[in-house]
């Protein structure tokens, strides 16, 4: 039997969904955090221009980086 949208099991579905991503992105903020703390967010190949009243940060390294860890990550998890 098909859920009707709108019906309390669809918004049941779409609650636990919210909470979940919620979740996910509250435990990759606590572990941005926790990577700054350590340095990271200084990683070689950071480009820094800097004027009077702007600074503009390009950090390639840690984006090298983050694509690696994703790319490692999904792989585990979305493997059939």
């Amino acid at each position: 039997m098909a859920t009707q949208p709108g019906s309390p099991r669809g918004m049941e579905t779409a609650g636990r969904v919210l909470l979940g991503a919620a979740l996910i992105l509250a435990i990759l903020g606590v572990g941005v955090l926790a990577l700054s703390k350590l340095g990271v967010d200084r990683l070689p190949a950071t480009l820094t221009w800097r004027s009077d009243n702007v600074t503009v940060f390009v950090p390639i390294g840690l984006m090298v980086v983050a694509s690696i860890v994703g790319t490692i990550v999904l792989n585990i998890f979305l493997r059939r």
